[in-house]
């Protein structure tokens, strides 16, 4: 594969990037992201998996991780814990802690789960002392649909919000494409499910893979479904577009070789410019 093949500008105004792994050492992704021209990285807080956290970063290492994010060549963003609900105490010590690290490195974004099982008015009350701390930082959240999250679940999470002044511009969506091809609604159809998000919804980030609705494999764009039909991840692309997406889309995957990720990359601002 060619992964020096030029690039064409995304009319979009979109970042790519990729994310630390918890299959190889954390500066591993981030110093392939710098070498192969990537504009985006995100720091996954997965120790419990066996991945990098926050405390593994040294104060010299984050002072150059702000002098880059400072430069404007990379958009740095930090996925919480999997499984840091914001409703319990530990949830949300553990988000702060991605707070803390992204304002100490000029992220732009923390992003976390969505938690559907609890209603969207307790859930959000939960979120106000996190979206509070992030604006302190010079941060958004971002919420992210998991597979147990239908659209439904997102209108009425960001219902409740966009109802609160101060929540306006202080926390967006994240669409995980991949999950929204497996809720049971919208299986093999993510494109449906951004569909069926309401106006109300702001899209500020996108996790960014595919898989072929049977589980949650990870696998790259044009390697699964994608590669023999593009013509669901043109459509999303459109409607990104359409609503003035302007985030950072994040390849959430280590492929071997790695070389695979520059080649999506390219593939996918080639597609952009043609919608």
């Amino acid at each position: 594969m060619d992964v020096t093949a030029r690039v064409r500008v995304c009319p979009m105004n979109v970042r790519i990037g990729n994310q630390t792994s918890a299959h190889v050492p954390a500066w591993l992704p981030y110093e392939f992201a710098r070498s192969h021209g990537f504009d985006a990285f995100e720091w996954f807080s997965d120790r419990g998996r066996h991945g990098w956290c926050e405390a593994e970063t040294s104060e010299a290492e984050r002072a150059e991780l702000q002098r880059v994010a400072e430069s404007g060549s990379v958009q740095f963003s930090i996925h919480a814990p999997y499984a840091a609900d914001p409703t319990t105490r530990d949830g949300v010590e553990a988000i702060c802690r991605s707070i803390r690290f992204g304002g100490s490195i000029g992220a732009r974004i923390v992003n976390l789960h969505l938690f559907p099982q609890y209603h969207a008015r307790v859930y959000v009350e939960s979120l106000r002392p996190l979206w509070e701390e992030a604006t302190r930082a010079g941060l958004q959240l971002s919420l992210e649909n998991t597979p147990a999250t239908s659209p439904d679940n997102v209108n009425a999470v960001f219902g409740v919000l966009s109802a609160i002044p101060e929540a306006i511009g202080r926390v967006g969506f994240c669409l995980d494409s991949g999950h929204a091809n497996l809720h049971s609604t919208t299986r093999n159809d993510y494109v449906r499910f951004v569909d069926l998000l309401g106006a109300h919804v702001p899209i500020i980030h996108w996790h960014a893979h595919e898989n072929w609705g049977d589980y949650d494999s990870h696998l790259p764009l044009f390697s699964g479904p994608s590669a023999k039909d593009d013509r669901g991840l043109r459509g999303l692309i459109r409607r990104l577009h359409q609503r003035g997406f302007a985030g950072s889309a994040i390849l959430e995957q280590w492929t071997y070789p790695p070389e695979q990720l520059v080649w999506t990359r390219n593939r996918l601002h080639e597609l952009a410019g043609q919608e």
